[in-house]
């Protein structure tokens, strides 16, 4: 083949390629309703249960229930009746001592994301123990994801404080102070602070193989360039803590339910200029991740490419008004 007839095929190809891509998201943004976000939950995820009365209770919400404690916090869970005790048992030590020595309040939300295991089960044990107003049990109907089960579990909070953290327990729970002495020296309303793992990278590369390394490095570089969330070195460590109201901005707004929503999440946060500090936390590898290295990075990096592209092209719009608008289902065949 001729170079003349090479570049005519690469040109061809690029050009089809571009036409595919510019049909496929004319079909998607002709056929969203809105492009602002859009929430469903089911109406069993509206409750709670009670393990003294074994009744169902409602959670309240975010958007129209001023908040009644000190702190709320999020614990994503799918398929961790393993893992779970141990983390929730770090968790309740140091919110209780806490408790004990000051005036403080708290609430702990273990979501269920779908487990196929008695995650809620586990979980409804300590709130059986310490009662509904420190532990509350959401079991979502279907898996969300981990952005999708945080959000719904957010969206229930009555904290003034909101923070999810993973349910394996990585980081260590008691470092919440710091995030906390940061977020109150925000003038900002509008606050988030993020736990961060960059102090580690040194003691990762060291441990991890160059081709995990590379993967690491080159997720980083796409998110600051493709991503478009600056300043912040490590986006994916799940333990972040927000104001209600930074809180109610962002998951009433958010369009990624799954690895990625991290991204979208401080995107968000920018889009509203909001206060955002990255602080760092003990943490360690914990068995039994959920994610694929290279599978998982492929398909993260595809996502934030997508959300790049909805945004720039108006297909996913932020509502500055905050509406909150939730479709509630009444169940799940609908």
């Amino acid at each position: 083949m001729s170079g003349i007839a090479f570049v005519s095929l690469v040109l061809w190809f690029g050009a089809s390629l571009a036409a595919v891509l510019g049909v496929a998201l004319y079909w998607i943004k002709r056929n969203m309703k809105s492009p602002f976000a859009n929430i469903k939950r089911y109406e069993e995820e509206y409750f709670y249960r009670n393990p003294k009365t074994d009744k169902m209770e409602a959670f309240p919400s975010l958007m129209t229930d001023a908040a009644s404690m000190d702190l709320t916090v999020i614990i994503p869970a799918y398929n961790e009746k393993d893992r779970l005790p141990k983390m929730l048992d770090e968790c309740v030590e140091f919110l209780e001592a806490r408790r004990r020595e000051s005036e403080f309040s708290y609430e702990i939300i273990v979501v269920d994301d779908g487990s196929r295991d008695n995650t809620t089960e586990v979980a409804l044990e300590y709130s059986s123990s310490l009662g509904v107003e420190r532990v509350r049990v959401l079991t979502l109907v279907q898996n969300r994801g981990k952005g999708g089960a945080i959000r719904l579990g957010v969206l229930s909070a009555r904290g003034k404080r909101i923070l999810f953290a993973d349910g394996d327990g990585a980081t260590k729970f008691s470092d919440l102070g710091h995030l906390e002495e940061v977020l109150k020296a925000s003038a900002n309303k509008d606050a988030i602070v993020v736990g961060s793992r960059a102090h580690l990278e040194k003691r990762a590369v060291a441990e991890r193989s160059i081709f995990r390394t590379f993967l690491m490095k080159g997720f980083h570089w796409f998110v600051w360039t493709v991503g478009g969330v600056t300043g912040i070195k490590d986006t994916q460590c799940g333990f972040k803590l927000f104001t209600r109201s930074a809180a109610s901005k962002i998951f009433y707004n958010l369009h990624v339910e799954r690895w990625v929503f991290d991204i979208e999440l401080l995107y968000i946060g920018e889009v509203f200029k909001m206060d955002i500090h990255e602080v760092a936390v003990n943490w360690q590898e914990i068995e039994g991740s959920k994610l694929i290295p290279i599978f998982s990075w492929i398909q993260m990096a595809l996502d934030i490419l997508r959300m790049r592209i909805f945004y720039m092209l108006g297909i996913w719009k932020i509502d500055a008004a905050v509406t909150g608008q939730v479709t509630r289902i009444k169940n799940k065949s609908v």
